[in-house]
């Protein structure tokens, strides 16, 4: 399931999910993110298909995603916010985007 929602998240730059699968995904977001953003390549390509399925995701990362936040902080690249109230459940539904 995290590997699902942290492919769709690097290929559409946003989400909408419940509240807890959203905060279980942001620590392997920021990961994915510092990880790239080392010096060395090969394994950073090794360790983000890991967690990815596809090699769209995973160009979208290197390419566009992680260039972002380069230099500029190590955590906190992602923000919620809420959108509404799931229906039957009642769950609380949010969007995860990047900042």
């Amino acid at each position: 399931m995290q590997r699902n929602l942290l492919t769709s998240f690097f290929l559409h730059k946003s989400i909408k999910t419940t509240e807890k699968k959203a905060k279980s995904i942001i620590p392997l977001i920021d990961k994915c993110i510092n990880v790239v953003n080392s010096k060395d390549e090969m394994n950073a390509i090794r360790y983000v298909m890991q967690y990815v399925f596809t090699e769209e995701a995973s160009k979208e990362l290197f390419a566009h995603i992680a260039p972002r936040y380069k230099d500029t902080k190590n955590s906190g690249f992602t923000r919620i916010t809420p959108v509404k109230y799931r229906d039957g459940d009642n769950a609380k539904i949010v969007a995860l985007e990047l900042v």
